[in-house]
């Protein structure tokens, strides 16, 4: 029983997690909207800030002799397959790719971990430069329950507070945070609200995802829908 609900509230890359089963819904519509995008466009360039090459495995739509993905992360990673290449960089300064030079820039869950308001105001305006579409979600600052430490209103904790569950207790996935992986995390995660997201990318759709009709989180995007 412990481990089923430990599974439960895992991160979202545990697809049996309630955050899993979001990813893998929250994919489905990326497929639909990307087929009625691009339609039968031959070639077709995708940067994933803050991706993994696991991310896009195993999807037919996803075809290597038409579609090329560019993963960009802090460190390059090896990569495996044919048209998946990794590259050193930061969300905030994409200065080493020319305005428009992307069909799509995607990226899951990673806006929120910049620190400050003025990174991700850096990130939202390198994004709407460098791609000719983008999809971004982030989860909502305003939903009860934080996805990262899968604690109801831990967002809105006092630091030292959070730091003390995190270290001290098990409340939070379970188990106890390393305290320095902890200050860190905690440093590092800056939630945004829906009106934030709409000042970043105001030229948007929006595709939100619900529990108990309630937004868990915001994806922002400039694709087209069936």
């Amino acid at each position: 029983m412990k481990q089923k609900i430990k599974t439960l509230f895992a991160p979202s890359d545990e697809p049996r997690s309630i955050g899993g089963r979001f990813r893998q819904r929250r994919f489905k519509f990326f497929e639909q909207c990307f087929t009625e995008t691009f339609g039968d466009q031959e070639k077709i360039k995708i940067l994933d800030v803050g991706g993994t090459e696991s991310f896009w495995a195993n999807h037919a739509f996803i075809q290597p002799d038409r579609i090329s993905i560019t993963l960009l992360n802090l460190e390059k990673e090896t990569t495996q397959l044919p048209h998946v290449q990794s590259m050193a960089g930061t969300a905030t300064d994409l200065s080493q790719f020319e305005d428009q030079s992307f069909d799509l820039v995607f990226s899951n869950s990673v806006i929120e971990h910049l620190f400050t308001y003025t990174n991700q105001v850096k990130m939202a305006h390198e994004i709407r430069r460098v791609g000719k579409n983008y999809f971004v979600q982030t989860p909502n600052k305003f939903f009860f329950l934080e996805p990262h430490y899968a604690l109801p209103f831990f967002q809105f904790f006092p630091s030292s507070l959070a730091f003390f569950i995190l270290t001290r207790t098990k409340f939070s996935r379970m188990q106890k945070w390393d305290p320095d992986f902890a200050k860190g995390y905690l440093n590092e995660i800056r939630l945004l609200s829906l009106s934030e997201m709409k000042n970043l990318f105001p030229e948007s759709d929006i595709y939100y995802e619900k529990i108990l009709g309630l937004n868990k989180s915001f994806v922002f995007h400039t694709l087209e829908k069936k």
